[in-house]
């Protein structure tokens, strides 16, 4: 049997007296190793520099080939057709955005090339020729208020003090309004707008830049008492309300609501406004546009986005008398085959006459140069 306490012993002292540098030279730092007080820097950062361009030639030619072997191949058409829109991204077209709606033109025969409303007509043009379809040139429209009750006009029922939206707003007992159909005032539409084309007035309702508005439909999405309506720029006079209330209650909520009067029915020489639910509507289709109806509303419900001039006769006039016939105003006077006038104080501007004058004889009005235009293509037709 080994005493253990003797080896340990033993080991204990030969640690205490020897000389380990000459039992084990190694042991030590920096033994057998020559030390440098000092360090060349210039080859260190040589030999790095190399090794960087190195590894960075190394990982630039994977990435290349990864790049080639894995790339997604485009169709050239595509991205020319991607070129002639918007890039407003707004959704007006259906698709997510402009790229998508790009390749759906290319690869789908049966897509539209006009769809993308903010890019206008001449890329719609040019979309067509470059896929060989037929444009299909669509009128231009704008978004529409359909609400007249502002800060002034419309009582409220609570006092909203939470988020400045009316998204939110609306989930408070439906608003802070008292006539349920009417524009919250909160901005919503304002800030969804990609184009900066609403502002919000000092009285509590949004206000639409026409020459900035392309009907892109995202104020209309985002409005949650859908008070907002994209229609046709040449069907600018409508009724701004929606409400459906009976005229008495629509009188005690909103000062600016339409009552369902019937006036505005009784005026129209073309029966375009129709009374239903307590609501005038005026129908776009038989709408000639002439304002009649404007200042015979009692709310000032019906709004007129025309901007109205005066009408002028040239020396074209024969003296038919077909305008004295049309003028709901009385404002043109003359003796038959002589040359007439018109009264400025009593013209409205509706444009009645210019497109029954069969010399035309009528300018400066807001239609006389589209009628001029169209009877010009008729007679071309002709």
């Amino acid at each position: 049997m080994y005493d253990v306490h003797k080896i340990a012993s033993d080991i204990i002292g030969i640690i205490q007296f020897a000389d380990l540098t000459q039992i084990l030279p190694h042991i030590g730092v920096g033994g057998e190793i020559e030390a440098k007080e000092s360090v060349d820097i210039a080859p260190l950062i040589r030999y790095s520099l190399i090794f960087l361009a190195c590894m960075g030639t190394i990982f630039g030619f994977l990435l290349a080939y990864t790049a080639k072997k894995f790339a997604i191949k485009t169709d050239p058409l595509v991205e020319k057709v991607n070129e002639q829109l918007a890039q407003a991204h707004c959704g007006a077209c259906g698709f997510a955005g402009c790229e998508q709606y790009a390749e759906a033109v290319v690869k789908d025969p049966n897509m539209s090339p006009s769809l993308c409303i903010p890019a206008g007509e001449r890329a719609a043009l040019r979309i067509a020729e470059l896929t060989g379809k037929t444009a299909e040139i669509r009128e231009k429209q704008f978004a529409r208020i359909m609400c007249g009750g502002g800060l002034k006009e419309a009582a409220k029922k609570y006092r909203y003090e939470g988020m400045p939206d009316c998204r939110a707003a609306v989930l408070a007992g439906g608003g802070d309004k008292t006539c349920i159909y009417g524009c919250l005032g909160y901005g919503t539409c304002e800030r969804v707008c990609p184009f900066d084309a609403i502002k919000m007035s000092d009285n509590g309702l949004p206000l639409v830049d026409m020459d900035k508005c392309t009907a892109c439909g995202k104020c209309v999405a985002a409005c949650p008492k859908k008070v907002i309506e994209l229609l046709p720029a040449s069907k600018a006079v409508v009724v701004v309300c929606h409400s459906r209330d009976k005229a008495a209650d629509t009188r005690k909520l909103c000062s600016a609501g339409c009552i369902a009067c019937g006036i505005c029915v009784k005026v129209c020489p073309f029966d375009a406004p129709v009374v239903k639910n307590n609501l005038s509507r005026i129908d776009p289709a038989r709408c000639t546009v002439c304002g009649l109806c404007v200042p015979k509303c009692p709310t000032g419900a019906i709004a007129d986005f025309v901007p109205r001039t005066k009408a002028a006769i040239n020396d074209a006039c024969i003296g038919c008398g077909a305008c004295l016939k049309v003028c709901p105003v009385e404002a043109i006077t003359g003796l038959p085959k002589s040359r007439h006038v018109v009264d400025k104080h009593k013209c409205v501007g509706c444009g009645l006459c210019v497109s029954k004058c069969p010399v035309e004889a009528f300018e400066g009005t807001f239609n006389s140069e589209r009628v001029k235009a169209a009877k010009k293509n008729i007679r071309k037709a002709s």
